[in-house]
């Protein structure tokens, strides 16, 4: 019953598996079925399309690998454009670009409004970037500057998104002639995305003059990755900050008005734009008076001479660039040229020692060529000296003399007795009785030797009776 059990279970899953693999029939919609149209209209089959795909020599192109633009919402905020100065206006209330009198004048009031505005609703923002940089040097904006920056919390940005967007606020100065403007309060829809994204909307809010399009960037800063990066706060834009350099905000003047500024700015501004910033006082021309405490334009004159400076300092700095380049070249040929020395010095040090090698084998191999010529002459020389001597021996009856030894001498003769040799007669002895006869004397050698007679029966000769 358990085995009966298990198999049905097992066909039950299985079936339910390839119900779901079944795809369910969709309905079909006008936009479907006008795509549908166009697919089927279209001039160009799948089979020609690869075969267009490939070259003139039937093998396949490979496919075009550049990177897609990441797919998101269209730009929310956008310029008119045209020159760098254009790309400061917002192109819905753009007029033309302003001049140096009139932008300074918007900008000045337009940053009162928007800390005004935030201050009376209790709301948080802070200086940021060359905003920042413009309050280290004097608590106002720089002259040259056309961007006005300022940065919220991902919360106040959420808050502003849903209390404030769209609020148009009228401003009216303090000044004896009182200013009137009307700005806008623009929130991106996008604030909810806090990644970069695509890249078209990495400025979340903006306050905009109505009367000519000059506005202030506001940016959200979020904890992205608490979990892998807690305390690291983000903007779109790849600005990253400790909460240790932003908290506790420090709060200060700023064009005369109350503002916030980050609690470590001076780290904050020595990251972004390094520690000259702090420190220069010649730039974009204006330099700065320590005594008023102002950065003032240069005059005619001495923007001239700014000219003349840095033309001479690029000429210079071209020239150098130039002797710099003909000194690396004259080394680059130096060494090539030493290297090839080297080359050739290695290449002969090679052929001297293959040379030498050469005629140590060469000597080495006359060498026992000679060995082997005397040691052919001494063979030679010896087998003449053996036929020589038997030759002279049997003209000369030396055939019992010793050959030649090796160094051409003869051998040392050894005596043999010779058994056919007859001896001489002794001197009878005194006594006479025990003399013998003439024949005692061969048959006493007879019987000494145990031979024959001298000349044997072999010779024809009888033995002495």
């Amino acid at each position: 019953m358990k085995f009966i059990l298990t198999d049905f279970l097992i066909l039950f899953a299985f079936l339910f598996l390839l119900i779901e693999a079944v795809p369910t029939p969709a309905t079909t919609s006008e936009t479907d079925i006008q795509e549908r149209d166009t697919a089927n209209k279209s001039p160009e089959p799948r089979q020609s399309k690869r075969i267009e795909r490939r070259g003139g020599n039937g093998r396949r192109k490979r496919p075009d690998r550049k990177k897609k633009k990441k797919e998101g919402m269209p730009k929310y905020f956008n310029e008119p454009g045209g020159s760098e100065l254009g790309n400061h206006y917002d192109s819905r209330f753009e007029h033309g670009i302003q001049d140096y009198a009139d932008r300074k004048n918007t900008q000045l009031h337009m940053l009162r409004a928007y800390l005004t505005f935030f201050h009376e609703n209790h709301l948080e923002t802070w200086l940021a970037h060359g905003t920042l940089l413009g309050w280290w040097w004097n608590g106002r904006m720089l002259p040259w500057d056309w961007d006005i920056d300022t940065q919220v919390s991902g919360s106040t940005l959420n808050y502003l998104g849903d209390h404030y967007n769209q609020t148009r606020y009228n401003y009216q100065s303090d000044e004896d002639v009182p200013v009137k403007r009307t700005y806008l309060l623009d929130v991106n829809p996008a604030i909810k995305e806090r990644e970069r994204g695509n890249g078209n909307n990495i400025i979340d809010a903006r306050w905009i003059d109505t009367r000519n399009g000059l506005y202030i960037d506001i940016t959200g800063l979020s904890e992205t990755h608490p979990e892998d990066q807690p305390g690291v706060w983000v903007c779109k834009n790849y600005h990253r900050y400790q909460t240790m350099d932003l908290y506790p905000m420090r709060e200060t003047l700023y064009e005369g008005v109350v503002a916030k500024v980050p609690y470590a700015y001076d780290r904050i501004l020595s990251q972004e734009y390094a520690s000259k910033a702090l420190v220069i006082t010649d730039y974009e021309g204006h330099r700065w008076d320590p005594i008023v405490k102002e950065w003032l334009p240069k005059s005619e004159e001495e923007l001239a001479e700014d000219r003349r400076l840095r033309e001479e300092k690029e000429r210079a700095e071209k020239e150098e660039d130039e002797r710099q380049k003909e000194e690396e070249d004259r080394k680059k040929e130096k060494e090539a040229e030493e290297e090839m020395h080297k080359q050739v010095e290695e290449g002969k040090k090679k052929k001297a020692i293959a040379d030498a090698n050469k005629e140590v084998e060469k000597q080495k191999a006359d060498k026992q060529a000679e060995v082997k010529r005397q040691k052919e002459m001494q063979q030679r020389m010896k087998g003449a000296n053996t036929r020589g001597q038997h030759s002279h021996g049997a003209e000369h009856g030396h055939e019992n003399e010793a050959p030649l030894g090796p160094q051409g001498g003869r051998e040392k003769s050894v005596d043999r007795p010779n058994p056919y040799r007859v001896q001489p007669p002794t001197e009878p002895p005194s006594d006479t009785s025990q003399a013998s006869k003439p024949g005692d004397i061969f048959k006493q050698e007879k019987r000494s030797t145990g031979e024959e007679g001298p000349l044997g029966p072999q010779r024809g000769r009888q033995e002495f009776s």
